[in-house]
C-alpha cells in the first residue's frame, strides 16, 4: 500500500507545493510564470526541460527558424556598442556569434553605459548562453530583444563540476528566458524534501517497472548530473502521465459500472424484425460486421450497461450494424434512439434506416410489412405539431426508433423504456451530452438503488489509432470495422495547384464529364462568404491521367496570396464556368433551413443541380450513391481526417471516383506534407496514423475543458503505445482492489488536479 504524503503533513497545512508561487520565489518571475499559466511550486516543477544541451556545446544555428523564440549557445566573435542616431532608445550593442560553421548577429537596445558594459562581456573567444526571438535582417539570421549569460564567467570549481552536466533548457518567452525559469525551478528544489513531493505511483508498479520515487524524478529531471539521470527521471514521470490518465478512465468506467444497471435485451430469434431486415438485404454481412454484430447481441442480452466505442473507416457500414442492434432492443418492445451532430446528418440517417428496413420502417401503414417499426425524426425544425405527437408517441413507450439532433436532449423528451443510445460522430459532442440523453431513460431500480441506464453504442468514421483510442475513449470497450463491404470502391486521390491554370480547368471539364455521365459532383468550400471570418460552417461542429491532359508533380512557386474559397462566390463562378454550361449549380450550408437544405439534396439526387457548391455540411453521413467526383477547394483549410470524411462521399455507387484537392500551399511546408499523406493514403486508419505523426498529441487530444489542464507533457502516444497499454493493466489492477482510491490519496489528488469530468474523453476538435 502506498503511504500519501499528505498524511505526514500536520492537518490543515497548506502543502509547500499548493503556495502561491510569489512567496518561495519572488513577485516578478511569479507573474511571468503566470502568463504561462503556472501559479504554485506543483505547476512549475511540471514546467520540464525542452531539452538538455552540454556546457560548451555550440548549438548548431542552422537549425533556429525565423520568429521562434531560442535558446542557444554559441561564441563570440565581435560586439561592439553605439549611440543611435534618433536617441530613443538612446544606445544599441550589435555582436556577431557562431557555432563554428553558421554566424548570426544579435542587438539589444538601452542606456549607453549598460550598451558599453555588455559589449565588453562579450569579448572575442566569450561562450555564451542566449536567449532572443530569432528574424531575419537582410537575409542573414539575427537574434533581438536578446539576454544573455557569460559562461566564461564561472570559476574553476563552478566549471569543472558544471562541464559534464547536462544543462536543462526551459520553455521560455521574451521576459522570462531558459535560465530565469531553471533559477525558479532550483529555487522550488531547495525548499522541499521527500515528505513534500505526492507519489501516485503505487509502490508495486515503481518496482515492476524499476521506477525512481517522484521526489527523485524531478531533482532529477530538473538538475541531473548526467545524461542517465535526466532520462531515468523522464521515463518515471512519462509513466506516472499515462498511469494518473488510464487510472482515471478505468475508475470512471468501474464507478458507473457499480452504480448503473441495465436491461437485458434478449438476442431475437428467427421470428423477429432483425430476421427479417436480414433475410432482406441484398448482400451478404461482411465478416466484421458479422464478429461486431456478435459482440454487441451480446452486451445488450446483460444488465451491465454497455459503453462501446465503433469505429470503422467510410463506408465500412457502421450504420447497419448500429441498426441491427436497434432492432434488437426494438424486438424485445424497447426504443432506440440515434443522436447526430447536425440536423442534415439526422436527416440523412433517418433516411439511410428506412431505406435498409424498406416495408420494415412502415408499422401501420399501407404496404408496411406484418412485423415492422417506425423511424422518427425529432429535431429543432420539426414543426410544433408534429413534435407533439411524436413526443406523446415516445412517453406512451411506442418502441421505435428516433433519431434527433440535441432537440433529443431536451428535459421534455422522454423515453422511457429507452434501451439503446446511439451516438453518432461523437467528437462532435461531450461526454455530458452523451450522458444527457441516457439520463431520459434513466430509472432507479427500487431494490439495489442502482440506476437504471441504456446501453451506449458510440460510433466515430473518424478511424482512430489504438493508442489514441485507448487515450481518449478509455471508459469505453471498443470495436473495429476493418473491411468494406461489397461495392464500395477505391477513391483516385489528385492534389492540384492554384498556380496551375490549366489543371483547374480540366477539373470543371471532368466535372462535366461526370454530369454528362449521370454522376453528381460536390464542390466544397471552407467559408460561406466573402465575409465569413471564421471560416467554418456554423452548423458544424496527382491528378490521374484520366483528369487531366498533362502530368507532373506540384510546381515549386507559390501561389500568389487569396482569399479562402466561399460558397457564395464559386456557385457564381461555376454557373458561368463555360465547361458547365447547361449544367445546374446548387449550394448547401449549415446557415440554411431545414426546408432549404432539403430541397437542395433533393435537387442534387435528382439531377437538377447535378453540381453542389458547400461547406462541410456534408462531410459525414450524406449518402448519394450517384456522386462521383469530390473538389475540396483550398484543402489546406481542412484537417487530414474532415478531408478524408469528404473523399468518403464518393465512391459510395457503381462509378469509379475521383477526389481532386485544390491548393496554394508551398511544397515542403507542414499543410504540403498533410496533403501529400491526404493523396497517398486512403486506407483511413493508415490516414490516422499519419496524421499522428504529423501532429503534436495537444493537437490531438485537444485543448484543455472548463478551464482545466488536459495536454499531455511527456507521454507520446505515437510513440508511448506499449506503456499506455501496461499502464492500463496495473491501473485495472489498483482500481480493482480499491475502487475510491481510499488506500491511495496521492493518487486521487493527482486525477483531480490533471482530470476534470469532461477530461475522461480527450477528443482531437480540430
Amino acid at each position: 500500500m502506498t503511504t500519501p504524503s499528505s498524511a505526514r503533513r500536520p492537518r490543515g497545512a497548506v502543502p509547500l507545493l499548493d503556495r502561491p508561487l510569489d512567496r518561495l520565489i519572488g513577485k516578478t518571475t511569479a507573474t511571468q510564470l503566470a502568463k504561462q499559466g503556472i501559479t504554485t511550486p506543483r505547476g512549475l516543477l511540471r514546467l520540464f526541460p525542452r531539452r538538455y544541451d552540454t556546457w560548451g556545446d555550440l548549438t548548431d544555428l542552422r537549425t533556429l527558424k525565423d520568429r521562434e523564440q531560442a535558446t542557444i549557445q554559441a561564441q563570440v566573435v565581435r560586439a561592439a556598442a553605439r549611440r543611435t542616431r534618433s536617441g530613443r532608445p538612446p544606445a544599441l550593442m550589435e555582436a556577431t556569434v557562431t557555432d563554428g560553421v553558421t554566424t548570426m548577429g544579435l542587438v539589444m537596445f538601452g542606456n549607453p553605459g549598460q550598451m558599453h558594459h555588455h559589449a565588453e562581456q562579450l569579448a572575442p573567444g566569450t561562450t555564451v548562453l542566449l536567449y532572443g526571438k530569432v528574424g531575419l535582417r537582410h537575409g542573414r539570421l539575427q537574434l533581438a530583444s536578446t539576454r544573455f549569460q557569460v559562461l566564461d564567467e564561472l570559476d574553476d570549481a563552478e566549471r569543472e563540476a558544471l562541464l559534464a552536466r547536462p544543462m536543462p533548457i526551459y520553455p521560455g518567452t521574451e521576459s522570462l528566458p531558459s535560465w530565469l525559469v531553471g533559477r525558479a525551478v532550483r529555487t522550488i528544489l531547495d525548499q522541499i524534501g521527500p515528505a513534500d513531493v505526492p507519489e501516485p505511483l503505487p509502490e508495486p508498479v515503481r518496482t515492476t517497472e524499476h521506477l525512481v520515487d517522484a521526489y527523485t524524478a524531478y531533482r532529477w529531471v530538473h538538475t541531473p548530473e548526467d545524461a542517465t539521470q535526466w532520462r531515468e527521471a523522464r521515463r518515471r514521470l512519462r509513466h506516472e502521465e499515462a498511469f494518473v490518465l488510464q487510472a482515471a478512465l478505468v475508475q470512471r468506467r468501474v464507478q458507473h459500472a457499480a452504480e448503473h444497471t441495465a436491461v437485458a435485451w434478449p438476442i431475437p430469434g428467427e421470428e423477429s424484425l432483425l430476421a427479417d431486415l436480414d433475410a432482406a438485404l441484398p448482400y451478404p454481412l461482411t465478416a466484421g460486421q458479422v464478429r461486431v454484430g456478435g459482440q454487441i447481441a451480446d452486451a445488450l442480452n446483460s444488465t451491465v450497461p454497455m459503453q462501446l466505442l465503433l469505429q470503422g473507416d467510410v463506408g465500412s457500414g457502421k450504420t447497419l450494424v448500429a441498426l441491427r442492434a436497434m432492432l434488437q432492443v426494438v424486438d424485445a418492445g424497447g426504443q432506440a434512439a440515434l443522436l447526430a451532430p447536425t440536423e442534415i446528418l439526422a436527416a440523412q440517417h433517418r433516411a439511410s434506416l428506412e431505406a435498409l428496413l424498406g416495408p420494415l420502417a412502415h408499422a401501420g401503414m399501407l404496404g408496411g410489412a406484418q412485423r415492422a417499426t417506425r423511424v422518427r425524426l425529432l429535431t429543432g425544425s420539426t414543426p410544433p405539431a408534429q413534435r407533439r405527437q411524436l413526443l406523446a408517441d415516445l412517453a406512451a413507450g411506442e418502441p421505435t426508433i428516433v433519431v434527433g439532433t440535441h432537440a433529443l436532449l431536451s428535459q421534455t423528451v422522454q423515453i422511457p423504456f429507452l434501451g439503446l443510445v446511439v451516438v453518432d460522430e461523437q467528437h462532435r459532442f461531450g461526454v455530458a451530452q452523451r450522458d444527457a440523453l441516457r439520463e431520459r431513460g434513466g430509472v432507479t431500480d427500487p431494490a439495489t438503488g442502482a440506476q437504471r441506464t441504456p446501453h451506449l453504442l458510440v460510433m466515430t468514421a473518424t478511424p482512430i489509432p489504438r493508442t489514441i483510442a485507448m487515450t481518449i475513449f478509455g471508459d469505453l470497450d471498443t470495436a473495429v470495422l476493418d473491411e468494406l463491404p461489397g461495392g464500395r470502391r477505391p477513391v483516385a486521390t489528385s492534389l492540384v495547384p492554384w498556380a496551375r491554370e490549366p489543371w483547374v480547368e480540366r477539373i470543371w471539364k471532368r466535372a462535366a464529364e461526370e454530369v454528362a455521365a449521370g454522376g453528381r459532383v460536390y464542390v466544397v468550400c471552407p467559408r460561406i462568404d466573402a465575409d465569413d471570418a471564421a471560416g467554418a460552417d456554423q452548423e458544424e461542429p496527382e491528378l490521374p491521367g484520366a483528369l487531366l491532359d498533362e502530368g507532373g508533380e506540384l510546381p515549386q512557386e507559390a501561389a500568389p496570396t487569396r482569399p479562402p474559397a466561399a460558397v457564395v462566390d464559386w456557385a457564381q463562378q461555376l454557373a458561368a464556368e463555360p465547361a458547365l454550361a447547361g449544367v445546374g449549380v446548387g449550394t448547401l450550408t449549415g446557415r440554411m433551413s431545414a426546408a432549404e437544405k432539403d430541397a437542395a439534396m433533393v435537387d442534387f439526387i435528382s439531377g437538377r443541380t447535378p453540381v453542389l457548391v458547400c461547406t462541410t455540411v456534408v462531410e459525414v453521413g450524406v449518402d448519394v450513391p450517384s456522386a462521383s467526383m469530390m473538389v475540396i477547394l483550398d484543402a489546406d483549410r481542412f484537417g487530414l481526417s474532415q478531408l478524408h470524411q469528404l473523399r468518403g462521399r464518393v465512391g459510395r455507387g457503381e462509378r469509379e471516383s475521383v477526389c481532386v484537392a485544390v491548393t496554394g500551399v508551398e511544397v515542403g511546408s507542414p499543410a504540403y506534407h498533410r496533403l501529400k499523406a491526404f493523396g497517398d493514403i486512403s486506407d483511413g486508419f493508415k490516414l490516422a496514423e499519419a496524421d499522428l505523426e504529423l501532429r503534436s498529441e495537444g493537437n490531438v487530444l485537444g485543448a484543455a475543458q472548463s478551464g482545466r489542464r488536459s495536454d499531455l507533457d511527456l507521454l507520446r502516444v505515437s510513440r508511448d503505445g506499449a506503456l499506455i497499454a501496461r499502464a492500463r493493466k496495473q491501473a485495472e489492477t489498483v482500481i480493482a482492489a480499491d475502487p475510491t482510491l481510499a488506500e491511495h490519496r496521492d493518487l486521487a489528488a493527482a486525477i483531480a488536479d490533471r482530470l476534470d469530468e469532461e477530461a475522461g474523453a480527450y477528443l482531437e476538435r480540430s
